[in-house]
């Protein structure tokens, strides 16, 4: 209806495919697919690892392919960048045999703009110097409502902080990120919690919203101008986190080249990204101060000339990086 009532008219648009970003891809698919109703069912089939957003990617497909039934249709997977980490960054320790016998494994996600962002980095900073594009070594926070980290090597990525479901690593809008698994424990057993409320007060009522009563980071730093000592307590623990990362993955990597800011804080907050960097220093991150505060819109380098760590925010185009993966599937 709403193509109908405002265009484009769909049968005059020249569309030669159609992209589906399906959050969840498990331990099977590590590159884009074009969509039968086997492929189709394995996505609903994995459901349990991705309750909130694999049934409705599915239902977005089956109506798109009703909509648009005789073009190709192709899944492209938000896991899939993550796929091949290496063994020691993707497995949790458990029992090998118990860990692969239930699918649990750390998958990540984020993973399209991490490879994008990751994949326009490297081009902005190698050009065609392929010796310097096969050793450079960034790290990337995608920082939006939902939040992720990664480490990628020579284009491939080493560690992300998201795990077998997205609940894992940074502090997120309204989720708490890393946490002690007991608290989980505790709260069933000493407040009576069922699982659901559990798993609804660490996803939708934790990380800023949790601490702020508010996701919006906008809010939180006018509240922090205003001198509200919660708002700069959750945001003191916000970036905590984020440099505990960046340390950590500078170490997984043995240095550092790039820090990428991107997603909708990365690219829009300029005092976090001067917090994120200022303890950082020991490693060769600064950010300088006009070039930190100018407007987004386009990949710019934010650091001063001669830093030994290049500092850049870089806009994400995770349908872009769709478009582009379908085509080059298609073609």
């Amino acid at each position: 209806d709403a193509f109908t009532d405002n265009g484009p008219d769909l049968a005059e648009a020249g569309i030669v495919g159609v992209g589906h970003r399906v959050v969840m891809g498990g331990p099977d698919f590590s590159e884009p697919v074009v969509i039968t109703d086997e492929v189709l069912a394995a996505v609903d089939a994995l459901a349990p690892l991705a309750p909130l957003h694999n049934p409705a990617n599915a239902a977005a497909i089956r109506i798109a392919r009703k909509l648009l039934g005789d073009v190709p249709h192709v899944a492209v997977f938000d896991t899939a960048f993550f796929h091949d980490l290496p063994p020691a960054a993707a497995h949790y320790a458990i029992s090998p045999e118990f860990a692969a016998s239930h699918a649990i494994r750390r998958y990540g996600f984020h993973g399209i703009s991490h490879e994008y962002v990751s994949q326009t980095v490297t081009r902005h900073l190698a050009g065609d110097d392929t010796d310097t594009a096969h050793g450079l070594r960034q790290i990337v926070l995608h920082l939006g409502n939902g939040a992720s980290a990664s480490a990628v090597v020579g284009g491939r990525p080493v560690e992300t902080s998201m795990g077998l479901t997205p609940l894992e690593g940074l502090v997120m809008g309204t989720r708490s990120g890393d946490i002690d698994p007991a608290v989980s424990f505790y709260l069933q057993r000493q407040l009576g919690m069922t699982i659901d409320e559990v798993d609804h007060l660490l996803n939708y009522d934790s990380g800023l919203r949790g601490m702020t009563g508010t996701n919006d980071v906008r809010d939180i730093q006018a509240r922090i101008i205003d001198g509200d000592e919660a708002a700069r307590a959750a945001m003191d623990i916000y970036v905590h986190r984020l440099v505990k990362y960046v340390g950590g993955y500078a170490a997984v990597m043995g240095g550092l080249d790039a820090l990428c800011f991107t997603a909708g804080v990365g690219e829009n907050d300029a005092a976090l990204r001067a917090e994120v960097a200022a303890p950082l220093d020991f490693l060769g991150v600064a950010v300088d101060g006009v070039r930190n505060t100018e407007p987004a819109g386009t990949i710019r380098v934010i650091s001063p000339d001669g830093s030994p760590v290049t500092v850049l925010v870089v806009p994400t185009q995770e349908e872009l990086s769709i478009a582009r993966q379908v085509v080059d599937l298609l073609t």
